[in-house]
């Protein structure tokens, strides 16, 4: 696989598609914050027409996901000393 392919960004773009639908499909925000980071990536790229390395873009991939991670665990996490309670079934 040529390397090159990794440095256009509408490839970073399908990716962050591909993650986001897997997040539908898989619950828990496993793969949210690496779609975010993908985006981010894509954007980067469109932007600034960068040509960068496949090793430096999986570094600012992983370190992007990685904030992307850390502050959607801030935003949706359950603050401390809360529970999470539901009033209404779903089947009601």
């Amino acid at each position: 696989m040529d390397t090159a392919l990794w440095s256009i960004w509408w490839v970073w773009l399908a990716a962050a598609l591909v993650l986001a639908i897997l997040e539908v499909l898989v619950p828990g925000f496993v793969f949210l914050g690496f779609a975010i980071g993908a985006l981010a990536v894509a954007m980067l790229l469109l932007n600034t027409g960068l040509s960068l390395g496949l090793p430096l873009l999986l570094l600012v991939f992983a370190a992007l996901s990685l904030i992307a991670w850390l502050v959607l665990r801030q935003v949706f996490a359950a603050r401390k000393g809360q529970v999470r309670r539901f009033e209404d079934d779903i089947n009601d």
